[in-house]
């Protein structure tokens, strides 16, 4: 019997609001536990909560990128459960009214391209977050994290492996950085993720027992878990068992997932619409203004990158799949115009340096215009390239601008002609063999000659001014 695995994703992330969404809390991540706490996001009696309008047009931003229809109207509701890290014992959320509703997404999973439906997407506040210590035995609650604006984007079940989820995750957080709407850091839990998994031949008219596995928070391990999930239900049904519908979670260090609960269905949450909170309804001009605030998204730069600035294929991706190189390359080329440069050096030598540790890409301390200053003085022939790579590492240890650090270790090429032409003539003297076997017509060994002469003239002439007079030296009897 061949199991066919139906795939669906809940996607939450966290919005960048300075903010909560009902109170004026900080929505800063980390700080010490329940210092960013306030009467209405700790949930005391009495309190009545403020919407915060930033939330509401980061929602709106999140959907158009997303291709959803955005509702002129839209409602709250009361989600109830109790469970410690929800102080009210209800999440404000949306139910019937969501933001945002229909929507899709393409992708590429195994060189096959593919559309994932989006179901809905609704604005919500986060819980708080619990901190076990097993030492003590006890668990204590951080309520920092709770009242943040998040979104929960839920697909349509378009999913049929690891691969096609772990593709459309890194996508989803790429469009959202993009946007501006969530910084996708997963490692602090500002985008994660719950998976729905059900096994059931291919062909089948329903679909199998799902489980749910609760709040993912790296790619790696969404993909890791979901290979786990096919696994243990395939042996389930295969020896004869059945699954059970169940929440369960994820344990990185042992690459399995473990039942937490029995799931919940929707109508346990006793969804009403709460009673402090106004409906919104959106103008046409509210929305066209939100959806114009929108930055330029990766397609429409991808086709700018090939077409307009003649960037390879691959090292355009390799721009656009970070926001913090691609929004530096873009303000880079603002004072140097030459992308394909500027996007070279930004490849071969920052990047290199960011991948061993050496910078942070978000914390650089140059400019994006101080690059672009390095690499049109290379390629001017203002100093020799050679210099290039130590010159950043100069700029990327004291933040200095590379016209400084080239008059403080005296860098710069001085033109100086005559000297240069001095200087070849003593290396044709001493090499009459070499230049002999030139004239004789073996050009390789003009390499040599070449070599010599940049050797004994660097800061005093440019590659190419070396070339030239090297060349018309050897021509002439």
């Amino acid at each position: 019997m061949k199991l066919y695995p139906t795939i669906g994703l809940e996607i939450h992330a966290e919005l960048l609001t300075k903010s909560k969404v009902f109170c004026t809390c900080s929505a800063e991540f980390g700080g010490e536990p329940n210092s960013r706490c306030c009467p209405v996001c700790s949930g005391l009696p009495g309190t009545l909560p403020v919407l915060n309008k930033k939330a509401v047009e980061y929602i709106v931003k999140a959907g158009c990128v997303l291709n959803c229809d955005i509702s002129r109207f839209t409602k709250w509701d009361r989600k109830n459960y109790f469970y410690p890290d929800l102080p009210k014992a209800y999440q404000i959320s949306q139910m019937p009214r969501p933001v945002c509703l229909g929507g899709y997404v393409d992708i590429v999973s195994e060189g096959e391209p593919k559309r994932i439906r989006i179901n809905r997407i609704h604005l919500e506040e986060d819980a708080g977050k619990l901190v076990h210590e097993d030492s003590t035995r006890q668990t204590l609650a951080d309520y920092n994290r709770c009242g943040i604006p998040l979104i929960e984007i839920v697909t349509e079940p378009d999913f049929h492996s690891a691969a096609d989820v772990t593709a459309f995750v890194e996508k989803i957080r790429l469009l959202l950085q993009y946007a501006g709407v969530c910084d996708g850091k997963m490692e602090q839990g500002s985008l994660r993720c719950d998976v729905n998994i059900s096994l059931a031949e291919k062909d089948a008219k329903e679909l199998g027992t799902r489980a749910e596995i609760k709040n993912i928070n790296s790619v790696r391990a969404i993909g890791r878990a979901i290979e786990y999930e096919i696994y243990r239900q395939t042996e389930l049904i295969e020896s004869g068992e059945r699954v059970v519908q169940e929440t369960r979670r994820y344990t990185d260090s042992t690459g399995e997932t473990v039942a937490m609960r029995s799931k919940e269905d929707a109508q346990d949450y006793r969804y009403f619409p709460d009673p402090d909170i106004p409906p919104i309804v959106f103008t046409e001009e509210e929305l066209e203004q939100i959806q114009n605030d929108i930055p330029e998204m990766p397609e429409s730069r991808r086709e700018r990158y090939i077409n307009q600035y003649g960037i390879a294929p691959n090292e355009t991706e390799s721009i656009l799949n970070n926001k913090a190189v691609c929004f530096f390359f873009e303000e880079a080329v603002k004072y140097y115009n030459n992308p394909k440069s500027i996007a070279s050096f930004i490849l071969v030598e920052l990047m290199r340096r960011i991948n061993t540790g050496e910078a942070d890409m978000e914390k650089l301390p140059f400019r994006p215009k101080d690059l672009a200053r390095l690499v049109e003085i290379m390629d001017s022939d203002k100093i020799n390239k050679s210099f290039g790579k130590n010159i950043l590492c100069t700029m990327l240890e004291t933040g200095k601008a590379p016209d400084a650090v080239c008059d403080e270790e005296n860098l710069w090429i001085k033109e100086d002609l005559g000297q240069a032409e001095q200087v070849i003539d003593r290396i044709l003297a001493d090499n009459p063999a070499v230049v002999e076997q030139y004239r004789n017509g073996e050009a390789k060994v003009f390499g040599f000659l070449m070599g010599q002469a940049n050797r004994q003239l660097k800061g005093v002439a440019a590659p190419g001014v070396v070339k030239g007079i090297l060349e018309r030296k050897l021509k002439e009897k």
